[in-house]
């Protein structure tokens, strides 16, 4: 069983004989806290770190520019599957923690602990699984034909790009199916084991995608990601959680059940709306350029954000303590919640101030030096209106997990006005003022709607610990 926080006894613990500067190590990582799920959730992150600088130097020359820019484009059509998906995944993580602060899993992968949770449980897998399995069809679908229909009026830049769109489509929609069982194991707190997973297999995923760039994949190389994604996923539930899986995705509830349109409906269609705003902020961003300036500075933004993305290194110290978040509430320990939210808020908004500071600076420097890569990437000018957009969007977002880890969802009108917004700027601004405006039109939105999510966060805080969230 994964433990809902830091072991400390081998920090406090009066019997450990370790040596003292093991002892004053420990006490650094709990302070820090730094746990075998962020310590990997880190490295992950530093391997894209330095895989991305990489993937970056591979695609400049070995993509020709349009070609760089069909690839980036790709990715960013790709992100509208969140319309089909809905924000389920996250629903089920919510809801799967709290039943899992009843229950544990023994040494042979068996699920132990009081049998009504258990059955709520195995009810979030059959509904979750269905749901993922319908949609997959449709994603699949949407997304070749609109895919083929954006691409097919937009300028020729004599890319052959059909059938390796039409091929990722396809896989996209098979790891679409595994995204439940992902958000089942999240939920029930098997962090260690997912993010130790996440961080081999952004190793070996992004070896395969540089061996195809070298060996002239061009725009099959986002297939054979796809591929790598899927097979090493399986492999792993299959050696490390098929009891698990069996239990949950293929028996039935014999108790209590989870009521999709009475328990988890309220929570869902909020959170699919907020994912709609929110798809709006950064997914047209290459899109419009693609469409009004070219592919050339489309290949660009898309570099550019995928550096920008470097920040969320940040949340590595967030994201696997959200199923705790869920724990704790399920159990009542509203005290240690928040020590543990402000203790995680201190630390990444520290780590993404840092961060910020640094892609700045290094892409000034690629500019300054008159790199050959900097020709790749937007100005610094451009670059600093989306550093600091994405910064101000991070610092606030322990807020948003905190709510949603109550199984509610109040930030819904905020991420619909603010992405609507947001993509109103993109295609004026962007289509006029290219990416400066782009980007200062993200900045100004995000300055005026995300002081709003705190707010949200302090109201709902003083209001929802005065009752009882169990079902």
């Amino acid at each position: 069983m994964e433990t809902t926080k830091f072991d400390s006894s081998m920090i406090l613990s009066k019997t450990d004989k370790s040596p003292i500067f093991i002892k004053e190590l420990r006490k650094v990582l709990f302070r820090l806290e730094l746990n075998r799920a962020v310590i990997f959730g880190i490295l992950a992150r530093i391997w894209g770190l330095g895989a991305g600088p990489v993937s970056a130097i591979l695609i400049a020359t070995k993509f020709s520019p349009e070609l760089q820019g069909y690839y980036y484009t790709f990715g960013n059509i790709l992100a509208f599957q969140f319309l089909v998906e809905l924000g389920f995944g996250t629903v089920v993580i919510q809801f799967a923690s709290h039943e899992w602060s009843k229950l544990n899993l023994d040494k042979y992968g068996h699920i132990l602990g009081d049998p009504d949770a258990l059955s709520r449980l195995v009810s979030i897998g059959n509904m979750a699984m269905k749901w993922y399995c319908v949609a997959a069809i449709i994603i699949t679908l949407c997304l070749s034909i609109g895919g083929y229909i954006f691409f097919a009026y937009s300028p020729e830049a004599g890319v052959i790009w059909t059938l390796p769109w039409f091929v990722l489509c396809f896989l996209t929609g098979v790891n679409f199916c595994l995204i439940p069982v992902w958000s089942l194991l999240e939920g029930c707190n098997q962090v260690t084991k997912i993010y130790t997973f996440r961080f081999f297999q952004g190793i070996l995923t992004n070896l395969s995608v540089w061996g195809a760039i070298l060996l002239g994949a061009n725009l099959w190389t986002a297939s054979v990601l796809s591929a790598v994604n899927i097979v090493s996923s399986i492999l792993f539930f299959r050696g490390k959680y098929h009891l698990f899986l069996k239990t949950l995705l293929r028996s039935h509830p014999f108790g209590p059940r989870i009521n999709w349109r009475v328990h988890m409906l309220p929570m869902q269609w909020r959170f699919a709306v907020s994912v709609f705003g929110s798809l709006f902020m950064t997914s047209f961003f290459a899109p419009v350029l693609f469409k009004f300036h070219g592919p050339v500075i489309a290949g660009k933004m898309g570099m550019t954000w995928t550096l920008v993305g470097v920040m969320t290194i940040a949340s590595s110290w967030l994201m696997p303590r959200v199923p705790q978040f869920g724990m704790l509430i399920a159990q009542h320990k509203f005290e240690e919640l928040d020590k543990l939210f402000w203790r995680l808020t201190r630390i990444s908004g520290g780590i993404a101030i840092l961060l910020a500071l640094s892609i700045w600076t290094l892409v000034y420097f690629l500019h300054a030096m008159r790199f050959s890569i900097a020709a790749r990437l937007l100005p610094p000018l451009p670059t600093a209106l989306f550093v600091l957009a994405q910064l101000i969007i991070i610092l606030p977002s322990p807020c948003s997990h905190y709510l949603r880890a109550h199984k509610k969802e109040p930030l819904m009108f905020v991420s619909v006005f603010c992405g609507i917004l947001t993509g109103l700027s993109t295609l004026i601004l962007g289509k006029y003022y290219a990416a400066v405006g782009i980007g200062l039109g993200f900045l100004i939105l995000n300055l005026i709607f995300q002081p709003f999510v705190v707010l949200i966060w302090y109201r709902c805080r003083a209001k929802w610990h005065k009752f009882d969230y169990s079902l």
